[in-house]
């Protein structure tokens, strides 16, 4: 068992009532809805998001495109569809992928299918550069394969290409953890996941949480 939380730390995961969705119940006493955070009125804060995403900037057109993937194709549509619906309903044209080296076969498949369906692409590998990786500082036996030239994952330049080329969406596929973080940062368009990178799972990160009691409970022992 974890240690007892301090109630002023209590947040979504310690909940088991999710009022937020349904309105069907009460709200915890300590819920994120209905409380104010470091002194900042939360009900503020709702308000000003609410006129925020009513208008016609980016932010709007893309809160309620979301919305709309969801509500219309809720359990109909794979990621790689709900992708494309997003990209029409933003006015995307053109696409920009950031490929893991490891998973450039299905980015090559990825980029077929939005040439199928009208929309443009442009995509760069992660590995672009061929900056070894003792350049940036990182030693020799930190490589997988120390003694050979080991091409660094350059996110920042993935992203900078992309930027150059003006996409109007863009998507990970299978990048690094970290690296998927430098290119968000970086990229001057908006960012969404089709692959979330996990070697150990086959990129389906989430079955070492459905394993977490069984042949991952290394993943719950405390720390020491």
């Amino acid at each position: 068992m974890g240690k007892k939380r301090d109630p002023q730390s209590l947040c979504c995961t310690d909940c088991s009532i999710y009022n937020c969705r349904t309105r069907s119940g009460q709200f915890p006493g300590f819920c994120l809805t209905t409380n104010d955070q470091d002194g900042h009125p939360v009900s503020e804060d709702i308000e000003a998001v609410k006129q925020h995403l009513r208008g016609d900037d980016q932010d709007a057109v893309v809160a309620r495109a979301s919305a709309q993937v969801e509500g219309l194709f809720y359990g109909k549509m794979t990621r790689v569809e709900e992708i494309i619906e997003f990209a029409n309903r933003i006015g995307a044209k053109k696409i920009g992928i950031a490929t893991c080296a490891g998973l450039i076969e299905e980015a090559k498949i990825f980029a077929n299918i939005l040439a199928a369906k009208g929309l443009e692409y442009y995509s760069v590998i992660c590995k672009v550069g061929s900056v070894d990786k003792t350049e940036i500082g990182i030693l020799e036996e930190h490589k997988v394969r120390p003694g050979s030239h080991e091409a660094m994952c350059n996110p920042v330049l993935q992203a900078r290409i992309l930027n150059y080329h003006q996409t109007d969406l863009n998507v990970i596929v299978g990048l690094c953890v970290g690296h998927d973080s430098l290119f968000i940062k970086y990229s001057d368009a908006l960012v969404t996941t089709l692959v979330t990178k996990d070697r150990m799972t086959g990129h389906n990160p989430v079955a070492a949480l459905y394993t977490a009691h069984s042949y991952y409970k290394r993943l719950l022992q405390e720390k020491k």
